[in-house]
């Protein structure tokens, strides 16, 4: 029946002994149906809205950024080098004799032409005293020879001697005079043969210990080096230039370690010693070999440098920097904010807008923490060096600075 209770018994047995349960469902309207349905999606709206999670903002990574400038780039190639007397004498006996005498002290500075090393001169002494004594004599037979001559002659103008007569009293006298020509370089000779027995310094330097002891046999039949003297005031460094930094310097105009009068840049070579310091005077190059060694690809050069306190020494090694070239108005970045991949070397650039750009760049010569941009970026331009890594191509940053 319509608007009707029905009551529908539902007898459900638990097993032995057990109570019946009687379950009553009444049948509800379409109305009833509606309310119920909105208050429970209103109910579980209300659930979802205050369980829902809170809304995670956009975190925009932050960047240090540095304007691109211009600027002149020095461009310096670094060479290992090698010290060396600017001038390096062996002090050899000239001539055989005993060693008598030694008037040095070893490893001191000595002048040039000052006495070190006496060698037993008395043979030398007694060569020229025979030598002198023959040269008198040969005067002595000149003026006969001339005498003779001058008596045969007006003899020969009057018919009185022969002609045989006159030219063996012209030969007797020429042949008389070159007999003291000789005589006198005889002489000359003896003479620097002694004078060898006294040996002196050639230069101005620093002498090295002695090589033989005194009483010793030296010369042409004995040990000829008796030192050696350095003059180190102002040294050497030699070191290999490659052919490919020539070419550099050469296809800007730059002639290696030498002033340029159209350029104002410093052309001095500078060295680094063994203790990492720079050495406190610079040089010049004063010497380049004009051809490369085909082997090594590279070839010797040479610079001279001032050595006034012999802090350098020779065969020293030294680390040589020598100005190659000089960039004027180049783009030189940081060298931390590029980064290199397969494709090749990069940066990002921030732009106005904030988005950052991967941008991949020609790089040149490192200099410093530098390294010149051939291509790829234009002054003014904000490139990024602190926080990159955080970055991809497009997205956005905030600048830090």
């Amino acid at each position: 029946m319509k608007g009707s209770k029905i009551l529908r018994e539902t007898y459900s047995s638990l097993g032995k002994g057990s109570q019946y349960f009687v379950f009553k469902v009444k049948k509800l309207s379409w109305k009833q149906w509606l309310a119920s349905f909105l208050a429970i999606a209103v109910i579980a709206g209300l659930v979802i809205w205050f369980t829902r999670p809170e809304p995670v903002e956009e975190v925009l990574p932050v960047v240090s950024t540095e304007t691109v400038t211009t600027q002149d780039v020095m461009i310096y190639g670094e060479y290992p080098g090698n010290v060396r007397a600017q001038q390096f004498v062996e002090i050899r006996a000239r001539v055989e004799g005993y060693l008598e005498q030694m008037l040095f002290e070893e490893g001191t500075y000595v002048k040039k032409d000052q006495v070190l090393f006496i060698i037993d001169p008395r043979q030398y002494k007694a060569q020229v005293e025979r030598a002198k004594a023959l040269l008198e004599k040969n005067k002595a037979l000149v003026v006969k020879a001339k005498r003779d001559y001058d008596r045969t002659k007006p003899l020969y103008d009057k018919s009185a001697a022969s002609q045989v007569d006159l030219d063996n009293a012209l030969a007797a006298y020429e042949s008389a005079v070159a007999e003291v020509q000789m005589s006198e370089a005889d002489l000359k000779q003896d003479e620097l043969a002694l004078s060898y027995t006294t040996v002196r310094s050639p230069i101005s330097g620093y002498i090295s210990e002695r090589h033989v002891d005194l009483g010793t046999l030296v010369g042409p039949g004995g040990q000829s080096l008796l030192a050696t003297v350095v003059k180190s005031d102002t040294v050497l460094v030699e070191f290999k230039m490659t052919d490919l930094d020539y070419q550099k310097s050469k296809a800007r105009n730059v002639n290696i370690g030498q002033k340029d009068s159209l350029r104002n840049w410093d052309p001095y070579v500078t060295i680094t010693l063994a203790d990492k310091s720079v050495y406190k005077y610079k040089g010049l190059v004063d010497f380049a070999d004009p051809q490369v060694d085909s082997k090594s690809g590279t070839f010797s050069v040479r610079a001279e440098i001032p050595n006034p306190d012999r802090e350098l020494l020779p065969g020293q090694f030294t680390n040589v920097t020598l100005l190659l070239d000089v960039r004027e108005n180049a783009v030189a970045v940081p060298t931390k904010a590029l980064m290199i991949e397969k494709s090749g070397a990069y940066i990002f650039v921030l732009r106005n807008d904030g988005v950052a750009e991967k941008r991949f760049v020609e790089t040149g010569p490192e200099v410093g923490n530098k390294t010149v941009i051939e291509r790829g970026l234009l002054p003014g331009e904000q490139i990024v060096v602190e926080g990159y890594h955080k970055l991809n191509h497009g997205q956005k940053a905030i600048r830090a600075n």
